[in-house]
């Protein structure tokens, strides 16, 4: 007997990331093998959950995969698994689509999962049962097993709450927890802070567990999310053939960088390539390596610990100068120009692009993506069609010269200049879409052919 469910909500900011984490920490924590699942383009909550459970956290999502991938990733990853747990994003029923094809409820429909609603119960009593009977009724499919009341203001508060739904709906309640800044975890400009840079993110997961433990009905869960085990998917394991010119190829993985897909990752490993982790915060020279690497982060919340690193920061601008393969998404490319600047702080950065970036209060580019590759592209095998990705950015470029080599058109999104994406130097290409290696884009495999080519 498996448990399998989706945790989400009738809107965003309820808290479904915080039960979430907590119960993926508290079954943990009883011993359980617990595999969690995000869904949609989301890299921070992941790491939350993998934490929590001790394993990687997987991505779902229709934009960018196509319905047999999200099933194989889903039945690979869930292998061997006694919990298996989907966070969802936003409400039940939000997504893209007016139709719904992308919801979280889609996604629950698709995969079987009964869904564990959390709601924000602030402000409300009697109105908490029309606000389920409707979000239940808009898709009598979607089975929702159990709602968590949380911010609940009291007991009196609870009670009334516990009333209204046992007399209007058939619907459990798994668990109340108190309005409590435990079941907080901060958040700033761009959502959650990453457990990269929480300062006690270890205590901050076993206090959520502790809640959870405490105000769930954890066993009322596993009873009404049960699922009896069908046929075991046979697990392949790929075999990689030894590789006489195998490839070392640094990614930068630090506090500042660390937004990286497990299918990236894994992707990179089938390819042969060995990653060399490179701390562009506390290193002081980059290691021996034939291409790099620089994922999104935060690298604005550590301009000056950057700023500071001379000695990096000019092995980066001279690996790439010396024409160096390197790719870098979003805090990447932001690291590789001339400034940084974020309020009151700025700071030189590795000046390989003759540009400033400067991080407002507002989204520059937010959500879903497409582009268009096109002769500019440096990368063997790349097609002049449209690709899936996403972004998530505050920043500007300023000062971009105007003779810059484009690799893509943006046809949907924003990208570096609100038309264009991918900039081209030398062999380094530096955008701030965030790619996703599947069968529609094998772009690691691409940038692993394009390492290749240039050692």
């Amino acid at each position: 007997m498996t448990n399998r469910f989706l945790v989400s909500a009738v809107s965003k900011s309820a808290g479904k990331t915080a039960v979430s984490v907590g119960l993926a920490a508290a079954l943990t924590g009883r011993g359980l093998r617990v595999a969690t699942f995000k869904k949609g383009p989301d890299y921070i909550d992941p790491m939350w959950l993998s934490k929590a459970s001790q394993r990687r956290c997987w991505n779902l999502d229709f934009f960018t995969m196509e319905p047999e991938e999200i099933t194989t990733c889903f039945k690979g990853a869930s292998h061997g698994a006694d919990v298996v747990m989907v966070e969802g994003t936003k409400g039940l029923h939000d997504g893209v689509s007016v139709g719904g094809e992308d919801s979280n409820a889609a996604l629950a429909k698709y995969l079987d999962l009964p869904v564990i609603l959390v709601l924000d119960t602030r402000g409300m009593t009697r109105g908490v049962a029309p606000l389920i009977l409707g979000t239940t009724r808009f898709d009598p499919e979607i089975p929702v097993a159990g709602v968590v009341l949380n911010f609940v203001g009291g007991q009196r508060h609870e009670g009334k709450l516990r009333d209204a739904l046992s007399r209007y709906t058939d619907i459990p309640v798994v668990g109340a927890i108190p309005r409590d800044a435990a079941m907080v975890i901060q958040e700033r400009h761009l959502g959650l802070t990453p457990v990269s840079e929480h300062v006690a993110a270890g205590q901050q997961v076993n206090r959520l567990a502790a809640m959870v433990e405490e105000y769930l009905d954890i066993a009322g869960i596993l009873e009404l999310t049960a699922s009896p085990d069908g046929p075991a998917d046979p697990v392949v394991t790929r075999v990689i053939p030894p590789l006489t010119d195998s490839l070392k190829i640094g990614i930068a993985r630090d506090e500042a960088f660390g937004f990286y897909y497990p299918d990236d990752l894994t992707a990179f490993a089938r390819a042969g390539v060995e990653l060399v982790t490179v701390d562009l915060l506390h290193d002081n020279h980059l290691p021996a390596i034939d291409g790099l690497f620089i994922g999104g982060g935060f690298p604005e919340s550590f301009i000056s610990i950057l700023a500071a690193n001379r000695s990096m920061r000019q092995d980066v601008h001279d690996f790439v100068e010396s024409g160096g393969p390197t790719y870098a998404e979003c805090g990447g490319l932001m690291y590789l120009c001339r400034s940084l600047r974020w309020c009151d702080t700025c700071g030189d950065m590795a000046g390989v692009i003759p540009a400033d970036v400067v991080i407002g209060a507002r989204p520059v580019g937010r959500g879903y993506a497409r582009f268009q590759p096109g002769d500019g592209h440096p990368w063997p095998g790349v097609e002049p069609r449209e690709y899936a990705a996403h972004e998530f950015h505050h920043a500007r470029v300023d000062a971009l010269p105007e003779n810059i080599c484009w690799a893509s058109r943006v046809t949907r999104g924003y990208g570096v200049d609100g038309k264009h994406d991918g900039s081209v130097y030398r062999n380094l290409l530096a955008g701030f879409l965030h790619q996703r290696h599947l069968a529609a884009n094998p772009w690691v495999d691409r940038f692993v052919s394009f390492v290749r080519s240039c050692v």
